[in-house]
């Protein structure tokens, strides 16, 4: 089982994020956690640095390419990376059956959950592959396994992540770099805050971590969880839309906005 010491981590300010940087911290490992939001990113850096962790901290959105590049580049030239999580993310989706997404948010999903997800992983691409070793875990959802009517932005979104881990692991895991493709349902977190509705098989960011961590730890080349609502959005992929689409209005919610 493979032991991560040196790691990035984007989204960490809060939910899965926060809570895989808990999980990590420890002697003898180094951490650069990017996040938006200063007074939470410190919170959690501090906590890390508690238990025995050299952390540095970027106040970076994901969609900042260039900003994404120079803090990546400059921090892999001190010591190599071996693990990089792609976790940041945010949600949006229809406050209502009867009016679309609020304007932008489209736009902005994709700009973040796959644009970001890019400008995470392209400027590591180079150094791991030149060495033939590192991991890369890439947070997808569950909802790019079955789509969800009430939110479609995030669900394509998350679905060209899948997609992009899947074909990036093939091509990676030749050359000595892992890919992990990570797809958890509903995660208590601020944005399943805003998810007004039901929401089958929650589980802590603790746990989500804990499942996450074990995955890339064993070189799983996905992590899809928890497993009955994996299996209910298999199962709906081999329904006639007809009567899955039927189904899926028991699960009808609106999406606060943030």
């Amino acid at each position: 089982m493979t032991d991560f010491r040196r790691i990035v981590l984007t989204g960490a300010s809060s939910g899965i994020g926060a809570a895989l940087a808990g999980e990590l911290a420890g002697p003898d490992r180094a951490m650069l956690l990017i996040g938006r939001n200063p007074e939470r990113l410190e919170a959690v850096a501090e906590l890390a640095r508690l238990k025995g962790t050299q952390v540095d901290t970027a106040l970076l959105s994901v969609t900042d390419t260039e900003g994404m590049a120079r803090a990546l580049t400059a921090w892999d030239a001190i010591a190599p990376v071996d693990l990089v999580i792609a976790n940041a993310g945010i949600s949006a989706g229809l406050t209502g059956r009867d009016r679309p997404e609020p304007e932008g948010a489209a736009r902005a999903q994709v700009e973040t959950n796959l644009l970001g997800l890019l400008n995470t992983v392209e400027p590591m691409l180079a150094p791991m592959m030149a060495r033939g070793a590192g991991r890369l875990v890439l947070i997808s959802s569950m909802a790019a396994i079955r789509p969800q009517p009430d939110l479609p932005s995030y669900s394509a979104s998350k679905a060209g992540v899948r997609a992009y881990g899947i074909a990036l692991r093939g091509w990676l895991r030749p050359l000595g770099v892992g890919v992990t493709v990570v797809c958890p349902g509903f995660v208590t977190s601020p944005m399943s805050a805003r998810h007004a509705g039901f929401k089958p098989f929650e589980v802590s960011a603790g746990h989500a971590a804990k499942v996450i961590l074990r995955g890339a730890r064993r070189g799983r080349s996905s992590v899809i969880f928890p497993l009955p609502l994996a299996l209910l959005a298999w199962g709906a992929n081999l329904l006639p839309p007809a009567i899955s689409e039927r189904l899926e209005r028991v699960f009808a919610a609106r999406i606060e906005a943030g």
